[in-house]
């Protein structure tokens, strides 16, 4: 028996790059799904909404729950807009991760901000949101989530990686599938370029012409995360509480090329770990070469990097699908990936 499902993911990463919109089409025939990106965008934040994103850490209680509805109603107008530009009419869904403010799993909570009912009133569609908060409520990480699409969308994979603002992995062992965040990547070298004027380092070119800091190298290689076994998860508190003590005052060009050796470091060291034969790299990240030919240089594993949409759109198609399968009522959290108790159908019901 086939069914098809169409669905629209929502996605806005802790590196500001913009909101992702994925429109895709999944189809489960037995117990496997396929999948098919039809149309997908990236729409820029402008100055204002980077910058409100930015600095909603810092808000009062009142302000962010105004930037919680006023972000969620942004977020509708920009979907209703994509529907209409794109012509369409096939949508069961739309699924949001929205944006994370504050992610503290340890004290019982996460933010991700955007209300999915605001959504629902600009786009008259049924929208899932809220992914991660019940995760965490049930003793998880609240992340990674993507790993229910790696074990079901792109299980011909031994691994799959992706480099955003942080790094995080997903694989096989025993057969359950785990993953963990492994270090960060675009949230610091993004935030270094922008010292130099740029939004990020382009293929790598600033941190290539950087030398490496050692000292500072061999700090953030001591950082008591990388000794944590998963799963495990990062914030932009842990940045800011462990990362940014650690920087002084060195030359920006070589702060991307230590941060960039660090990241190839550490995720080299997890890849031969776990003794990785091939893995998909997916994420922004992907297009710094200088990291790529770092971490290649670092370990035996096979690097496959896939199509465009795939590199920059993966984990809203994952967002969409997990929207799927909670509006199934099927489990789209899994407990070995994130810590909680057990695996679970997770997201907020708006429709």
């Amino acid at each position: 028996m086939m069914s098809t499902f169409h669905a629209i993911g929502l996605m806005s990463g802790t590196s500001l790059d913009g909101l992702d919109i994925c429109y895709s089409k999944f189809t489960k025939s037995n117990s496997n799904w396929s999948f098919e990106i039809l149309k997908c965008e990236t729409i820029a934040y402008d100055f204002d909404w980077e910058n409100n994103l930015k600095n909603a850490i810092n808000l009062s209680s009142e302000k962010l729950l105004e930037l919680n509805s006023e972000y969620g109603f942004y977020l509708g107008e920009e979907t209703q807009e994509f529907i209409l530009k794109n012509k369409i009419t096939e949508l069961d869904l739309i699924a949001s991760h929205g944006h994370t403010v504050f992610h503290q799993p340890r004290n019982k909570f996460t933010l991700q901000i955007g209300d999915g009912r605001a959504i629902k009133i600009k786009t008259n569609k049924t929208v899932i949101y809220d992914f991660r908060s019940q995760d965490v409520l049930l003793g998880g990480n609240g992340a990674p989530l993507v790993p229910i699409g790696d074990e079901l969308l792109f299980s011909e994979f031994d691994a799959c990686l992706n480099l955003g603002g942080f790094s995080n992995i997903s694989l096989k062992r025993e057969g359950k599938r785990i993953a963990f965040d492994i270090c960060p990547v675009n949230i610091i070298l993004n935030n270094l370029a922008l010292k130099l004027g740029k939004k990020y380092d382009e293929n790598g070119d600033l941190a290539r012409s950087g030398i490496i800091d050692y000292e500072l190298l061999n700090d953030l290689n001591q950082l008591k995360f990388y000794e944590e076994k998963a799963p495990k998860s990062l914030g932009i508190e842990w940045i800011n509480a462990q990362v940014l003590s650690s920087i002084k005052n060195q030359k920006t060009e070589d702060l991307l090329a230590t941060f960039t050796e660090h990241s190839a470091v550490q995720i080299a060291k997890i890849l031969d770990e776990f003794e990785i034969k091939n893995v998909l790299i997916t994420g922004g990240g992907t297009y710094n070469r200088y990291l790529i030919e770092k971490i290649k240089a670092k370990t035996k594993t096979e690097i496959q990097i896939p199509a465009r949409e795939i590199i920059e759109y993966k984990e809203a198609l994952i967002f969409a699908f997990m929207g799927v399968l909670r509006s199934l009522n099927l489990n789209n959290v899994l407990s070995s990936a994130t810590g909680s108790l057990t695996d679970h159908s997770s997201g907020l019901i708006a429709n």
